[in-house]
């Protein structure tokens, strides 16, 4: 080893789901919106003549768009390049204490990649054996918690009760509710933002908007917890947000109906899929979000896993202690799916 490298900071990265560079795939395996964005992004696309500019540090015309149509301030809304900036940010923002901060032992995998790069020391409470989030793990003393709802890549979602339980716990520490997957059943801890100043919701436009090519997410929350990201963003990054991001983000979301309708046809593709392969003997976790999570009684996951991608359709397996025998599978077009359906029936 080379002198310098005795100073480096080594971490194991987080490894995204595999974008095939093939064509006439089926891509069952990043949860991508299988609709295209609202016809008023597309509309929009054609009108940006501004590049030579830089971008709005502020996101002004965006951040006011997602303010108004949540209810809140301005003020209470955060920006940035996909909610995984997002959270990385808050990560830097809020957990600084020196304890350990808590995520489940199975939830979304860049938690702890982000907790060993900012040198964070950090907890896994294990989920029970129906892969459900234990309140009463997240009651001991903490530097802050983590909790994807729905959760990743189980699916399954908590009311509001239960985080409002976790919160009531932890009211001296930064909450995060990772809320990437709520509009597709879940429901939403937005509501609690109101009442305890330490949590932070965070949202992204990658799922139900069909807008992961343009890396859009945000967060909302109090004032205080806004002015404190904020500050550490424009400290380290001034312009993360792309003049287009900007653009036809504020364009998605003034497109109410588009937005209900693609959300409603893939939350009806998921439970029509649901119950098909229900009746060919796999196990289907609860889903409230666009994938479900899925093993069957007698045919492996990694079996079915590397049997599909030969016939060019990808999901995703993961290999991993308690879910190497599970595939995560995003909902796509009712087409995709049967074709993906007709090639289970066969290989069960």
């Amino acid at each position: 080893m080379s002198a310098w490298e005795a100073n480096v900071r080594k971490v194991e990265p987080y490894v995204p789901g595999e974008q095939p560079k093939e064509k006439n795939i089926i891509k069952l395996n990043t949860n991508e919106n299988p609709y295209p964005p609202s016809p008023k992004v597309l509309k929009k696309m054609i009108e940006l003549d501004r590049l030579r500019l830089y971008p709005d540090d502020k996101a002004t015309l965006l951040v006011d768009e997602i303010a108004g149509y949540h209810g809140l301030k301005s003020s209470q809304v955060f920006v940035g390049v996909g909610s995984d900036d997002v959270l990385a940010m808050a990560f830097m923002t809020f957990f600084n204490s020196g304890k350990k901060i808590l995520f489940p032992d199975i939830t979304y995998s860049f938690y702890d990649v982000w907790a060993e790069l900012l040198g964070i020391p950090y907890e896994r409470p294990a989920l029970d054996e129906d892969f459900n989030i234990i309140a009463k793990d997240y009651y001991k003393d903490n530097g802050g918690v983590v909790i994807a709802n729905p959760n990743a890549p189980t699916g399954i979602a908590r009311p509001i009760t239960f985080i409002e339980d976790i919160l009531k716990h932890n009211q001296d520490v930064v909450v995060i509710v990772d809320e990437a997957y709520v509009d597709f059943g879940g429901e939403s801890s937005l509501p609690l933002i109101d009442t305890y100043d330490n949590l932070l919701v965070v949202r992204t436009f990658s799922k139900s908007r069909s807008m992961a090519g343009l890396r859009i997410g945000y967060a909302m929350g109090s004032e205080k917890l806004i002015k404190y990201m904020s500050d550490v963003k424009f400290s380290y990054n001034s312009y993360t947000m792309n003049m287009p991001s900007i653009i036809l983000g504020a364009e998605s979301i003034k497109d109410d109906e588009y937005f209900k309708d693609t959300v409603a046809k893939v939350i009806d593709t998921r439970e029509w899929f649901k119950n098909e392969i229900e009746n060919i003997g796999f196990k289907v976790l609860p889903s409230a979000t666009n994938f479900l999570f899925i093993s069957h009684e007698k045919v492996a996951a990694k079996e079915i896993f590397e049997k599909a991608r030969e016939e060019k359709i990808f999901v995703r397996y993961f290999n991993k202690p308690r879910i190497d025998n599970y595939l995560r599978v995003t909902i796509g077009t009712r087409e995709e799916m049967e074709i993906f359906l007709d090639f289970l029936k066969k290989i069960v």
